[in-house]
């Protein structure tokens, strides 16, 4: 659907949909953190969670897309004008290209993001994580750009650099220790990595929406991943599963349910509505979000420099998310 032909009220729904979105992958990072424990009192394995969260989201999704199965007689809502498109949109299997784009979305944001997240947190405070992933949407932005030869302006690229200086002043002085000595902690390097993963990944999905749907992009990219993520949940699954703080089963059951399945739900339908480009301003309130959330969940505190800096980074983001880049593929399949 091009931008200009999206109507008033549907832009609102995207918005609010992609505000929605945004909100329950706000809380990933500190109930990720919770899940994980501290290097002090370990909890879940990253790998548990990383695999067992994107186990139980696929095997929703099987339910889901059943379910869709057995309503085959009703027209869907993303082609009320078109009936008979809709029901084959509706049921039809993935085709060769786009089982290879779902295999691809799936490798960002079913292993690569929550992975590396979760490794990241093993060390960091959430906070910390929550700066450095402030930079994503300008990192998405950048990725697609390069993969669909765009054109971006020298000013789009500016504020890229001036963002990536940002998050990396920003981890550097982190890392300094009581002598002043400063260095790129591992932490660091799998914060950079989950932030590359959920870029990927959100081109992928971005891409497969107009054809598959908006639900159904995430559903497809889960039950995909089966295969790997239920035997690779068992063999992780903690040798004492008593140990595991109530908490923490809590923080993994809303990363399975909210951030791996339902969030995309609201993400993906908002981008579809509302149109990429707009929906995708709301983004910049997610490290504001993050924040805010590992106070009472955690009790984080936030401290000048963390407010400081993540100020800055989303400032940025702002900046040049607003810089021209060019007609992507992904705001004209909207």
């Amino acid at each position: 659907m091009n931008s200009a032909h999206i109507s008033t009220q549907n832009v609102k729904t995207g918005l609010w949909l992609g505000l929605l979105g945004v909100t329950i992958f706000a809380a990933t990072l500190p109930l990720t953190k919770l899940a994980v424990g501290t290097a002090a009192d370990p909890q879940l394995t990253p790998w548990f969670i990383t695999f067992g969260r994107a186990a139980v989201a696929g095997l929703l999704s099987i339910l889901y897309l059943l379910r869709q199965y057995s309503r085959r007689l009703e027209p869907d809502n993303d082609h009320k004008s078109d009936p008979k498109n809709a029901k084959t949109m509706v049921w039809k299997l993935p085709n060769a290209a786009e089982w290879g784009l779902l295999a691809f979305t799936a490798c960002g944001v079913v292993v690569g993001f929550p992975l590396f997240m979760s490794l990241a947190l093993q060390d960091v405070p959430s906070t910390h994580g929550a700066v450095v992933t402030g930079l994503l949407p300008l990192t998405t932005a950048v990725i697609a750009a390069l993969w669909f030869r765009q054109k971006p302006s020298a000013g789009f690229w500016l504020c890229a650099v001036l963002g990536s200086l940002l998050v990396l002043a920003f981890m550097v002085l982190r890392s300094a220790d009581a002598t002043g000595h400063v260095s790129l902690h591992a932490a660091d390097v799998f914060l950079l990595l989950a932030m590359l993963s959920a870029s990927f990944g959100y081109i992928g999905g971005a891409r497969l929406t107009p054809s598959l749907g908006a639900e159904r992009v995430i559903c497809w990219v889960l039950v995909l991943s089966l295969p790997i993520t239920v035997p690779m949940t068992w063999l992780n699954l903690p040798p004492n599963l008593a140990a595991i703080h109530t908490s923490s089963w809590w923080a993994f059951a809303y990363v399975a349910i909210f951030s791996m399945w339902l969030g995309f739900f609201a993400w993906y339908r908002g981008l579809a509505l509302g149109g990429a480009v707009r929906v995708s301003q709301v983004q910049l309130v997610q490290p504001f979000l993050s924040l805010l959330f590992a106070i009472p969940l955690l009790g984080e505190k936030i401290d000048a420099m963390t407010l400081g800096f993540g100020l800055a980074v989303i400032a940025t983001v702002f900046v040049g998310k607003r810089m021209p880049v060019g007609t992507s593929a992904l705001r004209s399949s909207k």
